[in-house]
Order: structure tokens, then C-alpha cells, then sequence
């Protein structure tokens, strides 16, 4: 009889366990904060110049990657013009951190 108590007693004690680590992956990932009045255009980029307006407007720091996750671009911008004229058509996935904040959006190129 022992056996049949322990069983269950096992199986609610990592079912427990399974859901406490659940919780603090989505705990991390609440904690990465927009920034703030993030502006992209113009989105599709026409003319190789892309413009980056933030509230704060302080150094941003940007990467371009493509579809399949691949870094194409990198670069420090100190103001809101970013010269993207060496990338080809298509589409992007651009990620821009500024201080302490970040955001990801989608960047098609023309």
C-alpha cells in the first residue's frame, strides 16, 4: 500500500516544479520595456533612408537581419537618419535598443 501513495505524491511534485519554471521564463520576458514614441518610416523604404524618431531621442543602437535570422546590418545612430542604401530588396526584421529599452519591427525594403 505504501507504493500507491507514493506514486501520486511524485507525480504532483514535478508537475510543481514544471510550472514554478514556467512562471519565471515569462517573468524575464515582461521585463524588457518598449521604448517609448518609437517611430519607423517611411515602411516600405523607397529611397535607401530610413528615419528613427524616439521621445527620448538619445543613441540608438540598430540591427538589420534577414529572414532567416541572419545579422546584414549593424550600426550606432545618433540621429534619426539611417542610411540603409546597401541592402538589397526584401524583407527585414530590424531590432533597436536604446538605452536600457528595445523593440523589433518588420522593414521592407523596395
Amino acid at each position: 500500500m505504501k507504493k500507491l501513495y507514493f506514486i501520486p505524491l511524485l507525480f504532483l511534485l514535478l508537475f510543481t516544479l514544471n510550472v514554478t519554471a514556467q512562471e519565471v521564463k515569462q517573468q524575464s520576458k515582461i521585463q524588457e520595456s518598449a521604448i517609448e514614441g518609437l517611430s519607423l518610416y517611411p515602411n516600405p523604404v523607397t529611397n535607401g533612408r530610413v528615419y528613427i524618431a524616439t521621445k527620448n531621442d538619445a543613441e540608438k543602437e540598430i540591427q538589420i537581419f534577414d529572414v532567416l535570422g541572419k545579422k546584414v546590418f549593424q550600426s550606432q545612430l545618433n540621429t534619426k537618419e539611417l542610411n540603409i542604401s546597401s541592402l538589397s530588396p526584401g524583407v527585414y526584421i530590424i531590432k533597436i535598443r536604446e538605452e536600457e529599452s528595445t523593440a523589433t519591427r518588420k522593414l521592407i525594403i523596395r
